[in-house]
């Protein structure tokens, strides 16, 4: 269990809050959770690099030269590797980086990530409506309130994204806003600080529990 301090966006504390996920037993956790990171970045990989032999570049459909008698080198094509805009060996071929991974052990990495973070973690109010209009600045005061240093990097998880409140964020290069059913390992590790609003931190609880 994770218990957490709930400040307002005023930066004082109104309250505690409480996350209990069931998370992996200490001797396991890392594996599965670095099993779970690789799986993500390496499905991130479009595999769409490729390159022609010299059975697919254009031209060289005749012998350059007879065989012998030239003085030179023999040579059967102009589109030889060897030759400039020749084929390429053992270049790039469309491929398909995907690793599979059960959704109960994405979800048990996901719960031991989140509650690995526990010491970066903060839980606010509801701010969407002290932002009536957009204001990047206003925000990045308050999370300098909330107990954020300038310069570090933010992730902040809310319920929903109201227009205002992603266009005042929109423009911090230092902040990822993501939605409380949208999480994932690499974001929750990359984040210095984890910034959670009381209503994505119910989310969190009903959707990530291993119920």
């Amino acid at each position: 269990m994770v218990d957490c301090v709930v400040k307002n966006w005023q930066g004082e504390e109104v309250g505690q809050a409480s996350l209990e996920l069931r998370v992996a037993r200490e001797e396991s956790a890392a594996h599965i959770v670095h099993r779970a990171l690789v799986r993500q970045m390496t499905n991130a990989r479009r595999g769409t690099a490729s390159t022609k032999t010299r059975a697919e570049v254009r031209g060289g459909g005749r012998k350059p030269w007879r065989q012998k008698g030239t003085g030179r080198a023999r040579a059967g094509s102009i589109r030889s590797p060897l030759w400039k805009g020749g084929g390429v060996i053992f270049g790039p071929k469309p491929k398909d980086y995907n690793i599979k991974m059960n959704r109960k052990e994405r979800r048990l990495a996901l719960r031991t990530a989140l509650n690995s973070r526990a010491e970066d973690l903060l839980v606010v109010e509801n701010f969407a409506e002290q932002l009536p209009r957009p204001k990047t600045k206003e925000l990045v005061q308050a999370i300098e309130r909330w107990g954020v240093e300038p310069g570090a990097k933010v992730l902040l998880i809310l319920r929903e994204f109201t227009d205002n409140v992603y266009l005042s964020a929109r423009n911090i290069s230092t902040l990822k806003l993501m939605k409380a059913e949208s999480l994932n390992i690499y974001d929750l590790l990359l984040a210095d600080k984890i910034v959670i609003t009381s209503e994505a931190l119910a989310k969190i609880q009903e959707v990530y529990s291993d119920q």
